[in-house]
């Protein structure tokens, strides 16, 4: 039988989930920097706190299509990864 086309809040889902697959490869990234630079601190932990509730709130925000709060809330998640990449080779 041919599919059936995705709902827009389940089409808004799924595009959700590409970008939580797409941020948690630059999160990995800098999580594995941090550990094996040997960098871990109070500071980078709490970078790490933030994004993890940046992406949480990022769900909710992207599917109920809340601008430009799902906006902010992937600058916070991503300004928190650059951070701990920067404290990591600082």
């Amino acid at each position: 039988p041919p599919e059936r086309p995705l709902s827009a809040r389940t089409a808004r889902l799924q595009r959700a989930l590409n970008n939580h697959f797409e941020a948690l490869i630059l999160f990995t990234a800098a999580t594995v920097l941090v550990t094996l630079s040997g960098q871990s601190s109070l500071f980078t932990a709490i970078c790490a706190f933030i994004y993890l509730g940046a992406r949480i709130l990022y769900v909710p925000a992207y599917a109920l299509g809340w601008t430009p709060g799902r906006s902010i809330l992937w600058a916070v998640g991503f300004l928190a990864t650059l951070l701990m990449t920067l404290a990591a080779l600082l």
